[in-house]
């Protein structure tokens, strides 16, 4: 088999653990009226996956780091089916909440194991095509798996996603076996010496960054099923649709984000973006209270996801070349932050609808969006006195004289 063929493998399996991860929000409501739970119950499923991963992941690839790759993508796929195999046969939410945790425990390995593959099994003059390869396979959960687990609910139970999930994993367990080739591990970098990175207080600006900008989006995403259903007025019928519509407009943006951030740079690209989606939730929010006519709010929704993802690619390289001879490191700290945001933003929706209302997810996620802007501008300003008291920043192109 062709390494193409082998690098669409690996972003087929980082699909099915995306999958696993966004499919939560697609099915909310469903979840909280089958087990009977509060909707900010269910939405806490959510925030133990997000933590879990983001804890669990650098421990565990530090302490495997020097075991062969094919063989520990095989392991953490088989820790991820058996999590969904637990949510597919056990009852109960304390059940369902306990088998998220061993998929996150998984989910976390095979992601980052996908990624170190992709990069080692390509060609040198293709290998960061192979990683954005496998990326998409993950950024495509949020296209295609989130809507067709809403069908595959509406058809045959929130539960039967979950039994699909861990089927698709057994078969992809048999293929990594067999077309994989073995990969070497690599020096263990212990996880003390990836923490001190954090000292740096460009380093600390930039995470800081993705998680104000992603907690604030996760606040409204997470609840966005029973927010567009109870709040929004949108028949159940349109559901699917909608959430189609909404990752497509998610893939779009995530492309316009790096065209963006080559063409007129890092900054502009993420205040820009930034900026454009608070203004898409700020309308959002209005247009939900005064109207409850379907088009205008599926517009918004269409924008407000283009521009959330438009910082995706961009935040990835902008900490990258604040540190650019440790970017594994870089990009795996924003990796654990990415998921912190997701886990603290479910977690603070959740408080918002039990304790306040649920419209005012997309108020507070505002809040959060315009607080990353802030930290943006610091962040600039910080590297532009660097710039100009050390010479040109490491990773910038010799022909711009400043920080973009």
């Amino acid at each position: 088999m062709s390494n193409t063929w082998r690098i669409y493998l690996l972003a087929l399996v980082t699909f099915l653990v995306g999958t696993s991860e966004y499919v939560i929000s697609g099915i909310l409501d469903k979840i909280s009226d089958t087990m009977g739970i509060s909707v900010t119950s269910a939405g806490q499923l959510v925030t133990i996956f997000s933590f879990v991963y983001a804890i669990s992941t650098p421990i565990l690839m530090a302490l495997t780091a020097k075991v062969e790759r094919q063989k520990l993508l095989v392991w953490g796929l088989g820790i991820f089916v058996i999590g969904n195999i637990l949510s597919f046969v056990l009852p109960g939410y304390s059940s369902f909440l306990a088998a998220r945790v061993i998929m996150a425990l998984g989910a976390g390995m095979v992601v980052v194991t996908a990624l170190d593959v992709a990069a080692k099994t390509a060609a040198p003059s293709k290998q960061a095509s192979a990683i954005a390869t496998v990326v998409m396979g993950f950024t495509a959960s949020l296209i295609i798996g989130v809507p067709l687990g809403r069908i595959v609910a509406a058809l045959f139970g929130w539960k039967s996603v979950f039994g699909i999930l861990a089927l698709a994993g057994l078969v992809a367990m048999f293929f990594l076996y067999a077309i994989i080739p073995r990969v070497q591990g690599d020096k263990p970098i212990p996880l003390s010496e990836q923490l001190a990175f954090l000292k740096n207080g460009n380093v600390a600006l930039g995470l800081a960054i993705t998680f104000f900008w992603l907690g604030g989006y996760s606040i409204a995403y997470t609840y966005i099923s029973p927010y567009l259903l109870d709040v929004a007025g949108l028949k159940e019928g349109m559901l699917s649709g909608v959430l189609l519509a909404f990752g497509i407009a998610s893939l779009v943006g995530s492309k316009f984000g790096g065209f963006s951030t080559d063409k007129w740079g890092v900054f502009p690209t993420l205040s820009g973006g930034m900026l454009l989606h608070v203004i898409a939730l700020l309308l959002l929010s209005l247009t939900v209270t005064y109207t409850h006519s379907w088009l205008p709010i599926v517009i918004l929704l269409i924008l407000w996801s283009f521009a959330a993802w438009s910082s995706g690619p961009t935040q990835q390289f902008n900490l990258v070349r604040i540190e650019p001879n440790y970017s594994g490191i870089m990009l795996s700290l924003n990796q654990s932050m990415m998921q912190l945001s997701m886990a603290a933003g479910a977690g603070i929706g959740g408080i918002l609808v039990d304790r306040v209302t649920l419209s005012s997810i997309t108020w507070v996620g505002m809040v959060g969006v315009a607080i990353a802007i802030v930290v943006v501008s610091l962040l600039k300003m910080r590297m532009n006195a660097s710039s100009q008291g050390a010479g040109e920043y490491p990773g910038m192109r010799s022909k711009k004289a400043s920080i973009k």
